[in-house]
């Protein structure tokens, strides 16, 4: 397409043979892509030069969303996305993230910008995608609903012909047609094929893994989510090139119940006894003892042992499953839950349990104490369940009330779904996540006109926690943050990688060892050059794989090297044909072992201690004529002997001969469940009420984020300094200026910006203040040793109080309020002027332990 027919530039490819760009110098900069675009999909991104419309200036669709919250957060996407420069419409971000309350009306949202998008001109197909199967079956028709003049298709229950104006599809489906795509099987999704994608409740997970779908389509990226946080490892707001809490757009929890959009939780935490302390056996009645003994097989214990025996808190509705504690909590919400027909029924209620098992626990005790209600009325949802989706349906639907009444839940029902019936979550499972914990109490929180009969809406719903959960977040408001787990095939590679090098690192390493290494190498080279570059995933890092499918490239590995191995084909490495998960465990564990080993790290203790626990119940399976042929090797293993001259080379010959029979302990993993009758109490005397709508913690401005950073480590040894009146040097305040750029203040451009061009010692004083005692104990001398009246030791103690509260005082405010209480004048009015100087002194020398000391 040259320019002379079009009167402007074609869409431009540039590369280097392994990144692709393209330059639509008519609207956007450069940008990477990861393939190249049809020919129809060309012409209609140069049909678009012409017929974009301005979207910031499209009259939104009011219904399909009309509260001004959704407006707005549409017209802020919008004026995120474009721009007008010199007279020209100009595309700015192609990534957007709308933070909005669950129940507010994110699809809805979605629909609208949909709307506007196509009818602007700026998207002809869109993917939605989401990660449960629920969850795209219930946005394919809540669009249909908004959008029907638009086909669609659920790509987890029929194929698309590649013509459908919307497509709903969960992440795996979808990787799995662009690998199809890049292998040659499908031509249905290039590049270019989607012009917009719509993610649903992301996290940190998908963003690990599957970012080359975001990648692969050159599409504009949306998501609509509940609850982002700040995530080391992946970090949500990095991903859209946005300031660390301060999405595009926010509509957050607070503010919709203010608005009565939503309503709010009355939340109870409901102490029961063994949920919350576990199982001491001491404390048992004769009776509940004799019960423990027979089902944990504890007739052989010694008395002794019995009287510390416990079952731990987090066992119980793990491993051990007892009545009496499942039927309190039931009894609980039957009487005290929410009714509706009258008072007759108790609400639309979701049991969060904690595992499958308890799931089915929980339904079975319902249905022996409940059995009027028959067997539909409490019903296990989730994913063992083949009419689960059906379930969830009939559950979910709001023009009437059909059963089940009560679902029970385990992890299916934790986000996304949309039931405004519900009346009563239980939380019969402990959660440690901040962002689940927010989105599984959303699962209440949406309205319901008429619920208790004509002009009788729900008004608020009830929250009843019986595993400290309530408590956990009042004491911990963000949560556990627990890393993404690593595929095993990569932790097996890092290992194996890791150990190669420490050995050839080791001055000390012996022939056998380096021999050992070199073949860890060959092995490592041979995954890299066996990946197939037709995988999307593979061709997204082909320099590298390039660069390391030359044997010669892994020979003196340096740093560098193996940061780009690391980092660019680790996770690349698929699961083998391998597929004893128990053997390529203990290989891990090997690897792992001779890394210690080499390192002298204490570490080998028990990793040592674990190898031989392996050869012991290995010994005890002789009778298996496989373990019989090893005898030998496997009382060495279980000797402390065998370990005291222990090397590189000796286990990985151990794991070579071992790792075959581990197998064989399967079952002795594999706990089996305990059920029980043991007595427990539900403790009402002990209920409490939280308000957990103020405790929400909302999205935080850079400046309450860096305030916040700094008074959560004020233990940290240079602001514990700077806060007990201690000088401090040049180097460590380098360091913690280091520290503190890494962490939280960003760039000191944005630090200087928002706080001003101040010393970062006297702006870390003005958050923190300073410690009483130290301030104290350095006028000490002064207030004992100037003879001082009642009104200047007062005067003397409001100096105090104003370091503490403040932490920098300048002398000049001596003469201004609030140290004018006393006297006009202030300090000079008050005091002598010998006093006066000595002051003074006193007070710079506390503002100057705030700056570079010698």
């Amino acid at each position: 397409m040259s320019r002379k027919k079009h009167r402007s530039t074609p869409i431009i490819f540039y590369s280097n043979g392994y990144e692709t760009y393209l330059w639509d110098d008519q609207f956007y900069p450069p940008r990477q892509i990861y393939g190249f675009y049809s020919k129809s999909e060309l012409q209609t991104l140069i049909k678009r030069r012409e017929s974009r419309k301005d979207i910031r200036k499209f009259e939104v669709n009011a219904a399909i969303a009309g509260r001004y919250y959704q407006l707005e957060a549409i017209q802020r996407l919008s004026e995120h996305f474009v721009t007008v420069k010199n007279d020209k419409l100009r595309g700015t971000n192609r990534r957007a993230l709308l933070v909005m309350a669950t129940g507010s009306g994110k699809t809805r949202t979605a629909a609208a910008i949909v709307d506007m998008l196509t009818k602007s001109n700026w998207a002809k197909r869109i993917l939605f995608l989401a990660d449960r199967n629920a969850l795209v079956t219930q946005a394919k028709n809540a669009f249909k609903e908004h959008l029907p003049h638009l086909s669609a298709v659920d790509l987890t229950k029929k194929k698309e012909t590649g013509h459908t104006r919307l497509v709903f599809s969960t992440y795996p489906t979808m990787m799995n047609l662009i690998n199809n795509q890049m292998e040659g099987e499908s031509r249905d999704y290039g590049v270019g094929h989607f012009d917009a994608i719509f993610i649903d409740e992301a996290h940190r997970s998908i963003y690990q893994k599957y970012q080359s779908i975001f990648d692969y389509f050159d599409g504009l990226l949306i998501v609509l989510t509940a609850t982002p946080k700040k995530d080391l490892d992946k970090n949500t707001y990095s991903f859209f090139q946005l300031e660390d809490d301060i999405p595009t757009f926010a509509y957050e929890l607070d503010t919709a119940v203010n608005d009565g959009f939503l309503v709010p939780p009355r939340s109870y935490a409901v102490p029961v006894q063994m949920v919350r302390d576990g199982v001491k056996y001491k404390d048992l009645s004769d009776e509940d003892k004799a019960e423990l003994e027979e089902k944990l097989g504890l007739t052989a214990v010694s008395d002794e042992a019995l009287q510390e025996f416990e079952v731990g808190a987090s066992q119980i509705n793990s491993f051990l499953f007892n009545e009496p504690t499942v039927d309190l909590v039931l009894d609980h919400l039957m009487n005290n839950g929410l009714k509706v027909a009258s008072g007759d029924k108790v609400g639309k209620t979701i049991i969060f349990a904690r595992n499958h098992r308890h799931a089915v626990f929980i339904e079975d005790r319902f249905n022996k104490n409940y059995p009027e209600y028959g067997g539909n009325f409490c019903r296990v949802i989730d994913n063992y369940n083949d009419k689960a989706q059906d379930l969830l349906e009939k559950f979910c639907y709001d023009k009437e009330e059909l059963e089940p009444q009560i679902a029970i839940s385990v992890d299916m029902m934790d986000t996304g779904v949309d039931a405004p019936s519900v009346l009563n979550l239980i939380f019969f499972k402990p959660v440690k996540s901040y962002a689940k914990f927010w989105q599984m109490v959303g699962r209440g929180t949406r309205l319901r006109r008429d619920l208790f009969g004509p002009h009788e809406d729900k008004k608020f719903f009830l929250l009843f926690d019986y595993c400290r959960n309530l408590e956990f977040f009042q004491e911990n408001p963000d949560g556990y943050q627990t890393n993404t787990q690593r595929p095993l095939s990569q932790l097996l590679f890092l290992e194996q990688l890791h150990v190669a090098n420490l050995i050839q690192e080791n001055m000390d390493a012996n022939n056998q060892d380096l021999a050992l290494a070199k073949e860890y190498i060959n092995q490592l080279h041979a995954k890299v050059a066996q990946l197939d570059t037709a995988r999307y995933e593979v061709r997204k890092h082909l320099a590298v794989v390039h660069q390391f499918a030359d044997r010669s490239k892994w020979d003196n590995l340096n740093k560098s090297a193996i940061i780009a191995i690391e980092t660019e084909l680790s996770h690349l490495i698929p699961y083998t044909e391998d597929i004893d998960e128990m053997a390529k465990r203990f290989d891990l564990n090997s690897y792992k072992l001779q890394g210690a080993m080499i390192n002298k790290s204490p570490r080998q203790t028990v990793l040592i201690q674990n190898f031989m626990d392996i050869g012991k119940r290995l010994l005890k399976k002789r009778n298996v004529p496989a373990v019989a042929a090893k005898e030998i090797v496997i009382r060495e293993m279980a000797s402390i002997d065998f370990w005291q001259d222990a090397s590189v080379s000796k286990i990985e010959n151990l794991r070579k001969e071992i790792r075959d029979l581990i197998h064989l302990l399967k079952e002795e993993n594999n706990i089996k469940p305990i059920y029980t009758k043991l007595d427990d109490n539900l403790l009402k005397e002990e209920i409490i009420g939280y308000d957990i709508i103020a405790n929400f913690k909302n999205l935080q401005s850079y400046k309450d984020r860096v305030t916040a950073f700094i008074k959560k480590n004020k233990h940290h040894l240079v602001i514990d300094k700077l806060h007990k009146n201690q000088p401090i040097n040049a180097f460590e305040l380098q360091q913690l200026e280091q520290y503190l750029v890494a962490e939280a203040l960003g760039s000191k451009e944005e630090f200087i910006k928002e706080f001003g061009d101040q010393p970062l010692g006297t702006f870390i004083r003005s958050i923190i203040g300073l410690d009483q005692e130290a301030i104290q104990a350095h006028f000490t001398n002064f207030i004992g040793e100037a003879n001082l009246s009642a009104k200047q030791i007062k005067f003397m103690d409001t100096v105090i109080r104003y370091f503490v509260t403040n932490g920098y005082l300048e002398t000049v405010d001596l003469m201004e309020p609030p140290f004018t209480e006393l006297d006009d004048s202030g300090v000079i009015g008050l005091f002598d002027e010998n006093n006066v100087v000595k002051l003074m002194s006193l007070i710079k020398q506390v503002n100057q332990n705030a700056d570079i000391g010698a």
